[in-house]
């Protein structure tokens, strides 16, 4: 995954991903959390590669992004488990 920083401040970023499935599941999460005043993604074009723009208060946006990242790891442990735990009927 490529990940190229637009727009890189404490508070804002502007970031572009070559996945737009990561980026909408980062969004999700990212807009979850109380200190995150305006997270979003856009595509110019389908041929482009989609930006999420992320501004915070309270936090800075690399910690906002840590943060979401580890809550997305807990939820993806459980989603395993509870895969190799489940009897097929």
């Amino acid at each position: 995954m490529k990940i190229k920083y637009i727009k890189d401040e404490k508070n804002e970023a502007e970031i572009e991903f070559d996945n737009a499935t990561i980026i909408e599941v980062l969004r999700v999460y990212l807009g979850k959390d109380e200190n995150v005043s305006f997270v979003a993604w856009k595509r110019e074009h389908p041929s482009k590669n989609p930006v999420l723009k992320i501004m915070t208060e309270g936090k800075t946006v690399k910690k906002a992004l840590a943060d979401a990242a580890e809550q997305i790891e807990k939820e993806a442990d459980k989603l395993v488990e509870n895969f190799r735990t489940s009897k097929t009927k």
